[in-house]
């Protein structure tokens, strides 16, 4: 167990260190110079060379990386070349945003897919079971943006039961829930049908064991032996598919806060992006590669709280 704990944690460490090279590297290498996005076409030599001067981007490329690296490291990621704001500051006002819409965006995506996974394998020859796997089948070819602009159109425009856009604090009680609603479901719907779908299958196949056949011949019912001893097996393939789902949806986020006008991280990116921040662009996608990488070593670690053989192995 703890050497498999060391494992994964150098692991991690390596990913984010790899991840960081390679981020800084690939807009390090795309056109435009900073120094005139900030100063505008109009700056005179000597503006600009003063510029550069003072934010470091005349030096050598490792120079910059490793001050941006030590910056990175206390949690400073410098200040806007365009608007002059502290982006640690911004990045993490938005990043709160941003994660109370994916954590609500999952929770939904597990309460609806657990159930009617789970329902649809142990109906699959019925027509309820059948039509909850066709209808999460559907549920994946819809993009998130266009189940977004759809409750727009008909919960907020035609009813007037939520707001179009916008966000409120979670101090904000029901104002907040109000405009959490619309965003999370868009943003939970598209996943809960494709973990409603990973759901019966895994169920469907721990269903064919024989731990599972031997429990219903003492007695129990289909439901039971399942719930009792089938569904921590199932959860297992389960797991890497949650992971995998999570990372979706901080990226699906980017759009979904467009749609929405949610200030979160995706809109900062987005706005940055546009504006040629490349420092802002640097800090949004490194914290984005940098939960991606988290994620990943969460799952692995609740693997081996799940899985007895992965203990037993490390």
């Amino acid at each position: 167990m703890a050497f498999r704990l060391f494992t994964l944690i150098g692991n991690f460490i390596a990913t984010v260190l790899v991840s960081t090279v390679v981020v800084f590297l690939l807009l390090r290498i795309m056109p435009g110079d900073p120094a005139t996005v900030a100063l505008g076409i109009e700056a005179t030599p000597d503006q600009l060379d003063a510029w550069r001067s003072e934010h470091g981007t005349n030096t050598s490329v490792v120079a910059q990386y490793f001050d941006w690296l030590g910056g990175l490291l206390r949690g400073d990621f410098g200040t806007s070349y365009v608007s002059q704001e502290n982006i640690s500051a911004t990045v993490l006002d938005r990043l709160q945003v941003t994660l109370i819409l994916v954590g609500a965006a999952m929770l939904i995506a597990l309460i609806v897919a657990i159930p009617l996974g789970t329902l649809s394998a142990m109906k699959h020859k019925d027509a309820s079971g059948v039509l909850i796997s066709g209808v999460s089948q559907i549920g994946v070819a819809v993009p998130s943006f266009l189940v977004g602009i759809l409750l727009v159109a008909f919960f907020a425009i035609n009813l007037g039961w939520f707001p179009s856009g916008g966000w409120a604090a979670p101090g904000d009680g029901p104002e907040f829930l109000n405009h959490l609603v619309l965003p999370a479901v868009a943003l939970g719907s598209v996943q809960a049908s494709i973990l409603t779908r990973y759901v019966r299958s895994a169920v469907m196949e721990i269903m064919r064991e024989d731990f599972l056949r031997t429990a219903r011949s003492k007695g129990l019912t289909a439901g039971a032996a399942l719930v009792r001893h089938g569904l921590r097996n199932a959860g297992i393939p389960v797991l890497t598919v949650v992971g995998v789902q999570l990372a979706g949806l901080l990226i699906g986020a980017v759009v979904i806060e467009r749609v929405f006008s949610i200030p979160g991280l995706g809109s900062y990116l987005v706005d940055s992006v546009g504006n040629r921040d490349l420092l802002a662009v640097q800090a949004v996608v490194v914290v984005l590669v940098i939960a991606i990488v988290l994620i990943n070593f969460l799952v692995d670690l609740a693997f081996t709280v799940v899985d007895p053989r992965l203990r037993r192995a490390s």
